[in-house]
C-alpha cells in the first residue's frame, strides 16, 4: 500500500512526521500573528488593511508547508508521493515565489529600520539583498534543469553573500537602538551567523561535492529544453534514508527556522511604531540616551 512506509522504524517517515507538525504550528502561529495584525489596523484605521509584510509571509509560510507535505529533492528527481505536484516544475516554482517573498520581507524591515535610525548604508543595503537572491533562483532553475549541482552551490553562496549583508546591516543598527530592540537585533544576527557557518561548512561544500563527483564519472547534463520537459514529467518515489540522508538537515532548518523567521518579520508591523522611542542619539557629552528621555548635565 502507498502508507507502508510510515512505521516508526523508517527514518523518512520519522522525518516526515516532524515536517507535519512543524508546519501545521507554523500556520496556526501565522493565523494568530494575521489576527493581531488585523485587529491593530481596525483600531488605528477603523478599517481592516492587509499588511504588505503578512502577504509576503504568508506566501513563504503555505509555500513551506506545501513542500513539507511534499518533499522532494529537485536535482535528484526524488520525491515521497507520486503524484504532479510532486514534481520539479510545481515544486521549485513555489519555492521561488516563496523564497523572493522572505527576502522582500527583509528588505522591507531593514529598510523601515533605516528611515527611523536614519541610516544611509543599512537603506542601501536593504536595497542589495533582492536582486541577489533574483540571481540566486536563476542558478537553482539552472541546476535543477541541467542537473548540474555548480548551480546549486553558486545559489547557496549567493544567499550567504545576501545574509552576510543583512547582518552588516543589522550591526550597523545595533548601535542606533537601546533595550529590547537592540537584543532583538543582536539575537537576529546570532542567529544568521549560524546560517551563514552552515551554509560554508556544509551545505555549499556539499554541492561543490555532488559537482566534482559527477565530472569525475563524466555525467552528461541536459539541456535547457530537455530538462524543462524532464522537470515537468520524471519523478521517482522512494523512502530509502540513503536517498534523503544529505536533505534532511538544510531541509528541516528550513521548514522550521527559517518560517519563524519570516513570522519574525511579519510581527515587525505590531511593533513599528514604539520603535523610535528606542532609538539612541548622543547626549550632550557624548553619551547616548533615549529619544524623549531628558539628559542629565
Amino acid at each position: 500500500m502507498i502508507t507502508d512506509w510510515i512505521t516508526f522504524s523508517n527514518p523518512v517517515a520519522v522525518w516526515w512526521g516532524f515536517l507535519l507538525v512543524v508546519s501545521t504550528v507554523n500556520i496556526a502561529l501565522f493565523v494568530f500573528l494575521h489576527s493581531r495584525l488585523r485587529a491593530q489596523a481596525l483600531l488605528q484605521f477603523g478599517i481592516v488593511r492587509v499588511e504588505l509584510l503578512a502577504f509576503l509571509g504568508a506566501a513563504y509560510v503555505f509555500g513551506c508547508a506545501f513542500r513539507s507535505i511534499l518533499p522532494r529533492a529537485d536535482v535528484q528527481r526524488i520525491c515521497l508521493f507520486d503524484t504532479w505536484l510532486s514534481s520539479v516544475a510545481v515544486g521549485r516554482t513555489v519555492a521561488t515565489l516563496a523564497e523572493i517573498c522572505f527576502v522582500i520581507q527583509w528588505a522591507i524591515v531593514l529598510r523601515q529600520l533605516a528611515e527611523i535610525a536614519e541610516a544611509r548604508v543599512v537603506r542601501r543595503l536593504s536595497i542589495a539583498v533582492v536582486p541577489l537572491i533574483v540571481v540566486a533562483e536563476c542558478c537553482s532553475w539552472y541546476a535543477v534543469i541541467t542537473t548540474n549541482y555548480l548551480g546549486n552551490a553558486i545559489e547557496n553562496s549567493l544567499w550567504a553573500l545576501a545574509f552576510l549583508l543583512i547582518a552588516t546591516a543589522l550591526l550597523r543598527l545595533a548601535f542606533e537602538f537601546c533595550g529590547w530592540v537592540k537584543l532583538v537585533i543582536v539575537s537576529a544576527v546570532v542567529g544568521i551567523s549560524g546560517y551563514l557557518a552552515f551554509l560554508g561548512l556544509v551545505d555549499v561544500p556539499m554541492y561543490i561535492g555532488r559537482w566534482q563527483t559527477d565530472i569525475a564519472n563524466g555525467k552528461e547534463l541536459l539541456g535547457i529544453f530537455s530538462g524543462l520537459r524532464e522537470v515537468s514529467t520524471h519523478w521517482a518515489v522512494t523512502h530509502d534514508i540513503s536517498h534523503w540522508g544529505d536533505e534532511i538537515a538544510w531541509m528541516s532548518l528550513y521548514f522550521s527556522v527559517a518560517v519563524w523567521a519570516s513570522l519574525a518579520l511579519c510581527g515587525f508591523g505590531l511593533v513599528r511604531d514604539r520603535l523610535p522611542s528606542y532609538r539612541r542619539v548622543a547626549g550632550r557629552w557624548g553619551h547616548s540616551r533615549l529619544i524623549g528621555q531628558s539628559s542629565r548635565g
